[in-house]
C-alpha cells in the first residue's frame, strides 16, 4: 500500500456545493479529473492525469475499504463511502466518494 506523507492534522475545507471529480480506468490510473479536483489536491490536472489514484490516499483510509469499494465496481455495482484524501501539502480533507461501475464502451 502507498504511505502519503508528511500528514498535518489541519484540514482543508471546501464550498458543500463544489464537487471533486476523478474517473479511474480499471487498474486506478487518473484518467479525468475536473479542475475543483485539481485545486484542492495540490497537484495539477497534468500532474494527476495517468498518475495513480492513491496519490491522494490519506494513510488512515484502511485499504479494505478501497478493496471492497473496487469489488463493487468490478461487478458492476455502484459505491458510495465516506473517505479522507491527503493533498499534497499534507493537509486533510473528507469527501463523500460516489463510484458508477464501469461500463464497456460507453464514453
Amino acid at each position: 500500500m502507498r504511505t502519503n506523507k508528511p500528514i498535518t492534522a489541519v484540514e482543508q475545507t471546501f464550498p458543500a456545493q463544489q464537487r471533486l471529480i476523478s474517473a479511474t480506468d480499471p487498474s486506478g490510473k487518473i484518467t479525468y479529473c475536473n479542475e475543483e479536483f485539481s485545486k484542492i489536491s495540490g497537484f495539477s490536472r497534468e500532474e494527476l492525469m495517468g498518475s495513480p489514484h492513491n496519490l491522494v490516499r490519506h494513510p488512515d483510509m484502511p485499504p479494505a475499504v478501497f478493496g471492497l469499494m473496487w469489488s463493487y465496481l468490478k461487478a458492476g455495482k455502484s459505491w458510495m463511502g465516506i473517505v479522507k484524501i491527503a493533498v499534497r501539502m499534507g493537509t486533510i480533507t473528507g469527501s463523500v466518494l460516489t463510484s458508477p461501475p464501469f461500463l464497456k464502451g460507453v464514453a
